[in-house]
């Protein structure tokens, strides 16, 4: 074979591929190898959990700036009583004395277990049955990047691995052609990438970042319409690598490096099909809010979640809102109402349609915010930081639907009963999938770290 400089490197490896240099019994070797997606060693291959899990799969829906619980999911009479009166909201944190504000939003019953919920939430409060509130969690700090950091990391000032690449560092994927983290986020909240970063655990374990639109994740059309010989093509690139990657000691970021080549191809296939919600019946569209032909918005989310859900992906996140855009309303409190209407229909409708496909009980759904907002005024209309104590919510796989864990005091200013702190949030969370939280530890810079760094009880009384 004569090689010419001028050649592409396409053309190289279709020359060589076709050529004496590839051996039959080699090219079946690697055509088989490419199509398989799997290997020795394989560090996303499903793994075993510690105990036998309620829930395959994680859904993990963070909402971005600070959700205020009393007006949303935490009722609190006296509040409403109090409203214009001044009185100490610090919450453990200060004693500050500030007019309290009562909510903007009546609470009704919801479902057949009658657990209230604000007019902020009416498809939401349809749903409580399936539904467990915990209205006692607590966070350690009332700036949004650090606690946006340690609802995903467990950490509140430094870079961690993000539960996502833990669950799947832990767990492996049950999809080789799809990665096994994904996040759905048209814009970043605070903390940005370090939401679905895997910092010092393998880089296999990073999320994917998905942004909603035409074109979801970039590049992702196959530049040649010829399958056999993109595959031919990517089994000699992948023998070439492998010896790269044997010469140099099998270093880790090149061997995802190289893993990542694997899963791309194969997700021109898979991808494509989940992000086309063409295929659902307008009854499904409308249950998430959407109109055909719709390709942004969190319905558009939700429901590419539960395809994706469908294909083996083992944790998907969905980021409702960004740094700057955000629940974050200090000056009018009036501005929850535009948020609410952004999510409330289509995570009902995913909880909706989770359960009537079967799909419910294996996945866990769970939906947060970073921290609350004051029981005092913030200026006119609004409402500070408050991490004293928030709502937050689980669904789904090993969950007992219908009921509220957890309460806070007459005007949600701290936490009265059954506290919750973050590092139990994820222990539960990880106790759902099978996880042990106390044994999923991985070794760096001389010592072990987990997700919930030396804390962390599992919140036994909601699980089913």
């Amino acid at each position: 074979m004569q090689f010419n400089p001028q050649s592409g490197r396409r053309h190289v490896l279709r020359s060589m591929a076709a050529g004496s240099l590839l051996m039959p019994g080699l090219l079946s070797e690697l055509l088989a190898e490419s199509s398989s997606g799997s290997g020795a060693g394989d560090p996303l291959a499903p793994k075993q959990p510690h105990a036998p899990a309620k829930a395959k799969r994680l859904i993990f829906i963070f909402s971005n700036g600070g959700v205020s619980h009393m007006d949303s999911y935490d009722h609190k009479p006296k509040l409403f009583a109090a409203d214009g009166k001044t009185m100490g909201v610090g919450g453990g944190l200060s004693n500050e004395q500030r007019v309290l504000l009562k909510p903007l939003w009546q609470f009704r019953p919801g479902g057949t277990c009658g657990t209230l919920v604000s007019d902020l939430f009416p498809h939401l409060r349809e749903c409580m049955d399936d539904i467990a509130l915990i209205k006692s969690m607590k966070s350690d700090d009332n700036e949004h990047y650090q606690a946006t950091l340690a609802m995903h990391t467990g950490s509140f000032f430094f870079s961690r691995p993000s539960i996502g690449a833990w669950v799947s560092y832990g767990l492996g994927t049950m999809n080789r052609n799809l990665p096994s983290f994904m996040v759905l986020a048209q814009q970043l909240p605070y903390a940005g990438t370090q939401v679905y970063a895997n910092d010092f655990l393998p880089a296999y374990h990073q999320g994917v970042r998905v942004v909603p639109g035409p074109t979801p994740i970039v590049d992702l059309d196959r530049r040649t319409p010829q399958a056999a010989v993109q595959q031919l093509e990517l089994g000699f690139a992948n023998t070439l690598n492998q010896k790269h990657l044997a010469e140099r000691g099998a270093d880790q970021e090149l061997a995802a490096r190289i893993r990542t080549f694997e899963t791309a191809f194969h997700m021109q296939t898979e991808a494509r099909d989940a992000f086309d919600i063409s295929q659902e019946t307008a009854e499904t569209l409308s249950l998430y809010g959407l109109k055909p032909g719709q390709t942004d918005g969190f319905g558009w989310k939700c429901l590419v979640a539960r395809r994706l859900a469908e294909k083996g992906v083992r944790m998907i996140e969905l980021i409702d809102g960004s740094s700057s855009h955000n629940w974050d309303q200090h000056g009018n409190m009036a501005e929850h109402a535009d948020h609410a209407k952004v999510i409330d229909q289509p995570i009902a409708g995913l909880l909706k349609d989770l359960k009537r496909r079967g799909m419910l009980d294996e996945t866990l759904v769970v939906w947060t915010t970073e921290f609350g907002r004051t029981p005092g005024v913030d200026g006119t209309k609004g409402r500070g930081h408050h991490s004293a104590c928030f709502s937050s919510w689980m669904a789904g796989g090993g969950v007992k639907g219908g009921i509220s864990y957890g309460s806070t005091d007459e005007i949600g200013a701290t936490v009265a009963e059954n506290r919750v702190h973050v590092h139990d949030f994820h222990a539960t969370i990880l106790h759902l999938l099978g996880i042990d939280h106390t044994k999923l530890t991985f070794r760096h810079g001389g010592r072990d770290y987990r997700l919930t760094d030396v804390h962390g009880h599992v919140v036994q009384p909601i699980l089913a």
